[in-house]
C-alpha cells in the first residue's frame, strides 16, 4: 500500500463507520384481538417509537405512546 491510498482508505473506513448507525427499526410484533384479522404494516414506521396496533373504529395503524395515532389508517 502506498502513501497516496492511505488517506482514501482512512476516509472510506470513516464513512462506513458513520453510516452503520442508519438502521431501520423493525416493527414490534402486533397481536390481533379475538375475531380480528391481522394486517401487516405497509412500509416502515413513521418514526422511532411507533408500533403497529389495532384501533376498533378505524382498523390497523401506527401508534406512539406520546403522540397517539398517526394518520393513514388501513381499513379492516
Amino acid at each position: 500500500m502506498n502513501k497516496k491510498s492511505l488517506p482514501l482508505l482512512a476516509g472510506s473506513l470513516a464513512l462506513a463507520g458513520a453510516l452503520t448507525g442508519c438502521v431501520v427499526e423493525p416493527a414490534p410484533v402486533a397481536v390481533a384481538p379475538a375475531g380480528v384479522a391481522y394486517v401487516a404494516p405497509v412500509g416502515v414506521a413513521p418514526a422511532v417509537g411507533y408500533s403497529w396496533r389495532y384501533y376498533p373504529n378505524y382498523g390497523w395503524g401506527w401508534w406512539h405512546p406520546r403522540y397517539g395515532w398517526h394518520g393513514g389508517w388501513h381499513r379492516r
